[in-house]
């Protein structure tokens, strides 16, 4: 079966993010997420999650355990476990990426 936006299990985040899951297995995870213009999300790590954010429309920044990465359409960025790190949308247009979790990132978020 085709998974796509329009029919996948939608959440919002942050009170103004959406994610779609077009993966939801406990050992991966794709979500289809979009942030607006000046939103973030919490500063913080997974323990056993490893994580590849895709941009695919925008540009984000990715703060990964102090070091700041602008990530452009058709760029990636991969979060190994047990590293801090915080993605915002600082640019004045939406940015939608894919976030890849392997395993699932479900119940493995750790708050700074």
């Amino acid at each position: 079966m085709k998974i796509s936006k329009e029919n996948a299990e939608h959440y919002i985040w942050g009170g103004k993010c959406d994610g779609w899951h077009l993966v939801k297995q406990d050992d991966l995870s794709v979500i289809h997420e979009r942030m607006p213009s000046g939103t973030l999300e919490v500063r913080h790590f997974h323990k056993k999650s490893r994580q590849l954010f895709f941009v695919l429309s925008g540009i984000a920044t990715l703060e990964i355990d102090g070091k700041i990465e602008v990530i452009k359409a058709f760029e990636g960025v991969e979060v190994p476990p047990n590293t801090p790190y915080q993605m915002m949308n600082q640019s004045d247009q939406d940015v939608e990426f894919l976030v890849i979790s392997q395993p699932t990132s479900k119940g493995d978020r750790m708050l700074l």
